[in-house]
């Protein structure tokens, strides 16, 4: 059998999928990969393009920070604390804070910063030194990890078109799609289906074949398990907002996925930061407080944990652009129901005490995740990490 190109491009785009998957995910077509109780369940939000930590968490009693930002200030933070605000347009995060459900680390980062947006998102994903490189994520290796030894195989999904470094493992990698039905449609499209049975000489297009046949093994079961249980919880028409509603939809049903992946942005605010920022953070605070209500209507807030972070901070000062440059350190987010520690969890950054301008960072981004490996997915976070260094005690 002949193929066109544009029709081997199309074969490739979606046996690129199955190639994201590891073998655990077909597994999950058969009764016994099922459990019957809800695992604690992490959800990573990816704050894409350097997030201004310092117009988020606002330290509202702080001359520095408001001579250095004559304009681009927050006037109108929402208190916290004696000493700390939070941006208006994340009101239902006040809400949360108010009712002990959110917890925020402050001057998050790690030695010798990188102000690329690459290179330290890769530092991020993969958890490496800034002078080391990994082709596996922190994630990624959690699979290698739990599932050679578990009974019941957890696994990761992204709700992306493409697998992000932070889910890629030596042996084992997650799934990325958009979209469940849209990827369950292509996958049943007659041409697809007919290279079930085709058989080819070539030992590479032979494999591109069964990868292929893989995908619409677990594209079908994907989309049964998304709209197992429909909701009738309403969530915002943005993009996060259909993303948020596809991850409540599969922890509703019993796929059994421990990690759920999303991004938003960009946050790369070098030019009139304000409306931007408050425009992602619109549709942050409308998407998680639809899921956060999905959630605990059906009793499963206390099984959450989500989390969010950004590859840096921005630096103290404004730009004239009235937007602000790649700076360092940020805060991080955790929200759920059974959070040990509430509320700010450190304190804010040092304005006065600056490298070059830059915050400089007193919690390192590892710990956190040698934290949420250990105390919420129970894994060996040492393994996963290579980190020795303690965990906190907030979860």
């Amino acid at each position: 059998m002949l193929i066109k190109r544009r029709e081997f491009l199309k074969i490739s785009s979606l046996a690129t999928a199955s190639l994201l998957m590891p073998n655990f995910l077909k597994a999950m077509t058969m009764d016994e990969a099922l459990s019957t109780t809800t695992p604690n369940i992490l959800i990573v939000l990816q704050f894409t393009g350097g997030n201004d930590g310092l117009n988020t968490i606002i330290p509202a009693k702080n001359d520095i920070y408001f001579r250095e930002r004559k304009t681009l200030a927050i006037q109108d933070s929402l208190s916290l604390t004696d000493e700390a605000g939070i941006n208006p347009a994340l009101s239902y995060f006040k809400e949360l804070f108010d009712d002990g459900e959110l917890s925020v680390m402050n001057n998050v980062g790690y030695p010798n910063p990188d102000k690329s947006h690459f290179r330290s998102m890769d530092i991020w994903q993969s958890a490496s030194r800034s002078d080391e490189f990994l082709d596996t994520g922190w994630l990624g290796r959690f699979l290698d990890e739990e599932c050679y030894r578990c009974e019941h195989p957890t696994q990761a999904l992204e709700v992306d078109d493409m697998l992000s470094l932070a889910l890629k493992g030596e042996n084992n990698k997650a799934f990325a799609f958009k979209d469940p039905k849209r990827l369950y449609q292509t996958s049943q499209e007659k041409y697809f289906k007919s290279l079930y049975d085709h058989h080819h000489d070539d030992e590479t297009v032979s494999y591109l074949y069964q990868t292929l046949g893989s995908t619409i093994n677990n594209a079908g079961y994907i989309f049964e398990k998304s709209k197992a249980k429909k909701t009738d919880q309403t969530y915002p028409n943005s993009q996060l907002g259909k993303d948020f509603k596809t991850v409540a939809s599969l922890i509703k049903s019993d796929i059994n996925t421990q990690v759920y992946y999303l991004s938003i942005g960009s946050f790369d605010t070098h030019v009139n930061q304000n409306d931007r920022q408050k425009k992602l953070f619109g549709d942050i605070n409308e998407a998680v407080k639809s899921f956060v209500a999905d959630m605990k209507s059906n009793g499963l807030f206390n099984n959450i944990l989500l989390m969010t972070f950004s590859e840096f901070g921005r630096r103290v000062a404004q730009n004239a652009s009235n937007g602000t440059d790649h700076g360092t350190a940020n805060q991080m987010f955790f929200i759920g129901g059974n959070l040990k520690k509430k509320g700010v969890l450190n304190s804010l950054p040092d304005l006065q005490n600056l490298n070059e301008g830059d915050l400089i960072y007193k919690e390192d981004f590892r710990k956190v995740y040698a934290t949420i490996l250990k105390n919420w997915l129970k894994a060996d976070s040492s393994k996963v990490l290579g980190w020795k260094n303690g965990v906190y005690d907030f979860i």
